[in-house]
This record gives C-alpha cells, structure tokens and sequence, in this order.
C-alpha cells in the first residue's frame, strides 16, 4: 500500500477529487495547510500599503490505495492539479506498513 500525499492550490481541490473518483479511490483526506516552496510567499498590496506574505494558503490532500493503483492516482493527480504555473504543488509517495479499519478490524488493503 502507498500514502499520497499531494500539496495543491485550492482552487483544484474539486478537479482533483473528480479525476480521482473514476480510479476508484473511495477516500481521501483534505487538511487546509499553509506554506511556501520556492516561489517564497508573495508581495501584496492592502490599502496602497506593500506587504509580504510567508505562507501561502495550500490543500493537502492525502490517500492510501493499493500499490497497483499508486502510479495511476500520483499521474491523475498531477495532471488535475497542473496550472503550469508557479505554485502548482508537490506529491509524496509513501509505503504503508499496516492499516486497520478500527470498526470491523479489516487489515490492509481490505481496510481501506
């Protein structure tokens, strides 16, 4: 099993989860996360006022599939997310060692 984890702009969250339905991921978690990478914040203007913001406003969206379906989730992700411009994001691809559904107490990849 893989944990993707994938940083996105929010405004491709709906594309996202849309292109990963057909795959048939049936869960995923969205956390609201900030941060920056290399574009380093961005200059605003607020009441003719400049200012720089660190931290941009991200979504981290996290998913636990089968090793078989790993690569079709990281391509279908990424070319949801895809503005092709600075800031498009990042995706982790991570070994799973173990789930457990606490409910019924499935293990693996029954459990997801």
């Amino acid at each position: 099993m893989k944990l993707i984890m994938a940083i996105i702009k929010p405004f491709k969250l709906d594309d996202v989860r849309e292109a990963l339905t057909p795959l048939g991921v049936q869960g995923l978690t969205v956390s609201e996360v900030k941060g920056f990478g290399r574009q380093k914040g961005q200059t605003e203007i607020y009441r003719g006022a400049e200012y720089h913001v660190s931290f941009l406003p991200k979504v981290k969206i996290e998913v636990v599939v089968p090793d078989d379906l790993a690569e079709s989730v990281v391509e279908a992700i990424s070319k949801s997310a895809h503005t092709g411009k600075i800031g498009d994001g990042k995706i982790f691809v991570v070994d799973i060692e173990r789930a457990v559904r606490i409910r019924t107490g499935e293990l693996d990849v029954e459990a997801l």
